[in-house]
């Protein structure tokens, strides 16, 4: 063996077992392997999904404090992560301070037909898991209070990507209970993708 091919082996050897040092020590310091410390990574995320719906919501049942209210909903989907956001205007002045459930529903939001929006969206029965629990990680909960000025703002982050379909994000009564119940329906907002 000449002495070019010992340094070469050498240096191959060294790069190698660097290589699999370097792996657990970055781990172990909260870095991908190659960035040198007090470097910043960023990760490139892989495939992200929008859905939006806004415009003025669809009452459910009448002469309650929504008739002229407007919501916009932004859905975004990374990864097995979905971040969902709700903004609610327009609220009547005498819902002031009270608090509101919204959910994620399986169907489509109509006026007028609270039923036409199905159950709550729920990612184990979606998916066929038994049993079925009912909680803000299976479903997407946006409950909200609204201010003096009418208004509102909700949001919430989930382990799960709902299925695209014509879904609606529906206004319940009361604030959501521990069994994801929240009382009558009384306005909603389609939100739909494919």
């Amino acid at each position: 063996m000449t002495a070019t091919t010992r340094t070469t082996l050498i240096t191959a050897a060294l790069l190698t077992a660097t290589a699999v040092l370097a792996g657990p020590v970055a781990a172990a310091q909260k870095r991908p392997p190659g960035v040198p410390e007090g470097e910043v990574s960023i990760p490139v995320a892989g495939k992200t999904d929008v859905a939006t719906s806004h415009g003025s919501l669809r009452v459910l049942k009448p002469h309650g404090p929504f008739g002229g209210a407007r919501a916009v909903v932004v859905m975004t989907s990374q990864g097995p992560r979905t971040t969902v956001r709700l903004k609610v205007t327009g609220v009547g002045r005498t819902a002031a301070g009270r608090t509101f459930g919204a959910h994620l529903h399986t169907g489509p939001c109509v006026a007028g037909d609270g039923a036409a929006a199905g159950p709550h969206y729920n990612t184990d029965v979606i998916n066929g898991h038994k049993p079925v629990r009912v909680d803000h990680e299976r479903e997407i909960w946006l409950d909200f209070t609204v201010g003096p000025s009418g208004a509102a703002t909700a949001s919430t982050a989930v382990r799960f990507v709902p299925r695209p379909g014509d879904r609606a994000i529906v206004v319940h009564e009361h604030a959501t209970d521990h069994h994801g119940t929240a009382g009558a329906r009384l306005a909603c907002l389609p939100l739909t993708w494919h």
